[in-house]
């Protein structure tokens, strides 16, 4: 258990005061005076784990339905000895009842949206609903602990009757008073002694026959029951009596009705007591900002940024706070009011913090040690007097933590050896910190010793440290600066404030030369480090500017990507509708010009308007403007050199035939057959000299069909990827789900390049050789993306 003058010297009551004003139950109050920080990893996890889980909670639209409830358990002990439970205790444990239930279907609705909390689930399942008990309850009391009338039907009738009787009190009261105005002190109805009354002077009381029941301080006013009522309100008072009967009768029932369930209830109470715990640790996590650490059971501590919770953010330097690693002590020098005592307070508090299950005020990614213990020494607990009785307080102190540490214990040292002759205080002081290595303690001490700087710069697993200081403002900056012994800035500071050269002259003479040295030698570290921090800040601005393009680039990339695929999707939508609507049209014109052949061929005269005509359909069925404008779908339209002689394909035929004569770039005079023709440019493909069945015929009129494998064998290198690219785009524009490309075996290289070519197209998924009985390795099945 952690020593609790130590934890009131890091002031952790003052944490738990800030998560007691967070907490609505009065068992939550109770964890939290009993919360202390944890020594052992898996129940430290364990409380960090459960803090998370409530911070999450914390942000979502609705948060834990924790209302505030107050210490039932002393009514469960009031039933279990047989006592009547009153309205107001009813209405406590009908709240408990009520909130269980709407924990438990708070956590299965989150589950039920794949929302897991495990530890605080935990919680929840040994909580147990009690429906039957709850409504019981909601029928007797409010929320106030009044008895309602539903209570009981017997209940409901007394009341109701009461109300008659009230009522036909007033009406008789009423005509009394207006009847009777001039004898009355007021017109108001009273009640005394529970009875209604009215009021009369005193010099009028034998003119209004009935009881006295009170008289006013000054005696001038008499209350008296009229004779007419007196019966009204002798039965009122009957009812009231029946009325205190029945509600003892109700109350008796409810409190036997909970009997057999007391032990439920307890566990409810426990259980909902912890997860208002919880969710005031959350809470309080987010109101210092704080984050999740890390553990690290070898001890060593990497806290970023650390601030102490109770101090303003807006007043205070963070700090990066390293030990343990490299070396397990930390040697902090310099000025006095520099911010030496609040860095001890701070790790420590911080150290506290995370192994009693809260968030720590410091960056993301930030990691404590486990400690067993942690000692301290600070001096703002000592007499501001420097003298024997403040260095045998310290030496108190010290000793004490001597007999008790350990290898995992963590100790803070406030000045060190102080309130002594220097020489002896820092040659003790050392002694003590070689005790300390020996146990392999974590030790963080702060010293204004000259002689500790050279300690920590030649001990073994020690570092030097200081609280920085700026000599152009000459005053503490509150940054800590590891690796960096403090110096002494006595003699700067006084030349700045304009003492006497001669007299500064006379101090440095007066120096020690080695002190003097050392001075030196920490002023050119001082410096180098400046330098350093000045090329780091130079380049992590180059490293943000990167990260910045970089960032852009890919968003940019990104949306290069999600165009080109809404390009790709409106193209095959647009090839598709522009193929069905034309793929009737083109069959019936292919089909006339064919009989036309024939007619042509059997002799019989054809006159020259119905070529035209069938010209001019054709001519029709070119592509419209916005589908030639249509990068995808003009990918496959590669320049090609024609020339007269040359075999070549009329796409918009789906014949073969001979280019006789160029009239110009965009149009060609074409043989095929007994005719010819004038043909666009763009419905002229060239045949290559390749043997027919390995030809691919891809056409983009209406009559076209690809087919579902290419064969690429025998073709060279370049000139087969070409065809490839080509394939693949009119294999997707018909809606091809696969296709298979034989490249044969040979030498490979053909393959390889396929594969390549295949890896890098945006709409293959996936591909693979063929079936050992397919073709095996000499051909590869295609698959495209959906």
């Amino acid at each position: 258990m952690f020593d609790q003058k130590i934890l009131k010297t890091l002031e952790y009551h003052k944490i738990k005061q800030h998560l007691i004003e967070r907490v609505q139950t009065e068992m939550g109050h109770q964890f939290v005076i009993k919360q202390l920080p944890q020594t052992k990893q898996a129940t430290i996890q364990r409380l960090l784990d459960e803090t998370e889980e409530a911070v999450r909670i914390l942000s979502l639209p609705a948060t834990l339905p924790i209302p505030r409830i107050s210490n039932v358990r002393e009514s469960i002990k009031r039933v279990e000895i047989g006592a009547r439970l009153n309205g107001k205790e009813l209405a406590e444990l009908g709240k408990l009842l009520s909130t269980t239930s709407q924990l438990v279907r708070f956590f299965s609705q989150l589950e039920e949206n794949n929302q897991i909390f495990p530890q605080l689930n935990e919680w929840i399942q040994k909580m147990v609903s009690l429906p039957e008990i709850e409504q019981r309850i909601d029928q007797t009391v409010d929320s106030d602990g009044i008895i309602l009338d539903t209570a009981s039907s017997e209940l409901n009738r007394i009341r109701r009757a009461q109300l008659r009787t009230e009522q036909s009190i007033r009406e008789t009261l009423n005509t009394i008073i207006k009847s009777k105005a001039n004898l009355l002190s007021d017109t108001l109805i009273t009640i005394r002694n529970q009875r209604y009354v009215i009021p009369v002077k005193t010099d009028y009381r034998a003119q209004i026959k009935g009881t006295v029941y009170d008289q006013s301080s000054t005696g001038q006013t008499l209350f008296i029951e009229p004779q007419s009522v007196t019966n009204l309100n002798n039965q009122l008072a009957a009812l009231r009596s029946e009325e205190k009967v029945e509600v003892d009768r109700i109350l008796d029932e409810v409190t036997e009705q909970l009997l057999p369930y007391l032990s439920e209830i307890n566990q409810n109470y426990y259980a909902l007591g912890y997860l208002d715990y919880v969710q005031a640790r959350a809470e309080y996590s987010l109101a210092i900002e704080g984050t999740k650490p890390t553990l690290s059971p070898e001890r060593e501590v990497r806290i970023w940024q650390a601030r102490h919770p109770l101090i303003d953010p807006k007043q205070i330097v963070a700090n990066d706070i390293l030990i343990g690693g490299d070396y397990q002590s930390l040697i902090i020098t310099g000025p006095n009011t520099g911010g030496k005592t609040i860095l001890l307070k701070t790790f420590g508090m911080l150290q506290i913090m995370g192994q009693s299950g809260l968030y720590i005020p410091a960056e993301e990614a930030s990691q404590i040690g486990i400690f067993d213990q942690v000692y301290a020494d600070i001096g703002d607990e000592q007499s501001i007097e420097q003298n024997l009785s403040t260095f045998s307080s310290h030496m108190t102190n010290i000793v004490s933590i001597i007999q008790r540490a350990t290898y995992q214990s963590l100790i803070l040292l406030d000045e060190l050896g102080s309130g002594t002759d220097p020489q002896e205080g820092a040659a003790l002081a050392m002694a003590i910190l070689d005790y300390f290595q020996s146990v392999g303690s974590i030790v963080l001490a702060t010293t204004h010793y000259p002689e500790l700087k050279v300690y920590a710069n030649h001990a073994a697993n020690t570092q030097n440290a200081s609280m920085e200081f700026n000599d152009q403002t000459l005053s503490p900056t509150y940054r800590l600066l590891i690796g960096i012994p403090g110096r002494s800035n006595a003699l700067e500071i006084s030349k700045r404030l304009g003492l006497r050269s001669d007299i500064i002259e006379k101090a440095q003479s007066g120096v020690q030369q080695e002190s003097q040295q050392l001075n030196d030698m920490v002023m050119q570290l001082d410096q180098e480090r400046r330098e350093m921090e000045e090329e780091h800040q130079q380049t992590q601005r180059y490293l943000d500017d990167a990260q910045t393009l970089l960032d852009r680039l890919k968003n940019e990339y990104q949306q290069w990507l999600n165009a080109k695929e809404d390009l790709m999707a409106q193209a095959k939508r647009e090839a598709n509708q522009y193929i069905e609507a034309k793929k009737e049209e083109a069959e019936k014109i292919i089909s006339d010009i064919r009989d036309l052949q024939l007619e042509q061929s059997s002799q019989q005269p054809i006159k020259e308007h119905t070529f035209i005509e069938n010209k001019k359909r054709l001519g029709d069925l070119t592509e419209p403007e916005r589908l030639k404008k249509n990068k995808v779908l003009q990918r496959a339209k590669k320049p090609q050199r024609i020339e007269v002689g040359d075999e070549v394909e009329v796409l918009a035929y789906q014949q073969r035939g001979t280019i006789v004569e160029i009239p110009s770039s965009k149009e060609y005079i074409v043989q095929m057959g007994v005719m010819k023709m004038k043909v666009a440019a763009s419905e002229v493909k060239l045949l290559e000299s390749v043997e027919p069945q390995r030809r691919l015929n891809v056409q983009r009129h209406a009559g076209s069909k690809v087919s579902t494998s290419l064969d690429l064998r025998g073709e060279r290198f370049d000139a087969a990827l070409r065809r490839l690219s080509q394939y693949l785009d009119q294999a997707l524009l018909s809606n091809h789900p696969m296709v298979t490309i034989i490249h044969g075996k040979g030498t490979g290289a053909l393959r390889k390049g396929v594969q390549q070519a295949l890896a890098n197209h945006p709409q293959v998924e996936r591909f693979e050789y063929s079936p050992p009985n397919a073709g095996g390795d000499g051909s590869t099945i295609v698959y495209f993306k959906g």
